[in-house]
């Protein structure tokens, strides 16, 4: 086996560079979709949720770069077009249209539920391949989103 130029194994991180690489398509896909919801919110709640909206793809946005970074680090390339993010992604895409609170919460709930169980799939494979940073990097995104879905889900209970 031959490791990389941090140490590790390179057997093992193939698996952890092409989940981090659709996790980054995901990432990008949400990244356009909380600024389609954010122009395209409707109703009684826009002032709270285009305020939201705006938190979250700033976030997003700083995580794009921490995904990319890391897979630099291993010593891959992340993707990086807009044809690669559609063509990684099994995040669908939003139409431009009018969204009501409703269905803005909906669509990131599941969109954030999505990334939960990818972030948790990807420390797996992570943890396989004694790829600490990695595993560090799911577990602070583990954190957000399970915060962000409880947050989520305490705005649509009624």
């Amino acid at each position: 086996m031959s490791k990389n130029y941090i140490g590790l194994e390179k057997e093992g991180l193939e698996s952890v560079v092409r989940e981090l690489n659709k996790y980054l398509g995901n990432l990008n896909i949400i990244y356009t979709k909380l600024h389609n919801l954010h122009w395209n919110i409707k109703g009684a709640a826009f002032f709270e949720l285009h305020t939201k909206f705006e938190e979250y793809y700033d976030t997003v946005n700083t995580d794009l770069d921490a995904v990319a970074e890391r897979i630099l680090t291993l010593g891959y390339t992340p993707a990086a077009s807009l044809k690669e993010y559609l063509s990684l992604s099994t995040i669908a895409e939003r139409e431009s249209k009018d969204a009501t609170p409703e269905e803005s919460v909906e669509v990131i709930r599941k969109d954030f539920s999505y990334l939960l169980e990818s972030s948790r799939n990807i420390l797996k494979l992570a943890e396989a391949a004694n790829d600490q940073g990695t595993v560090d990097l799911m577990a602070g995104f583990i954190a957000k989103y399970e915060k962000d879905l409880w947050m989520l889900n305490a705005f649509t209970t009624k």
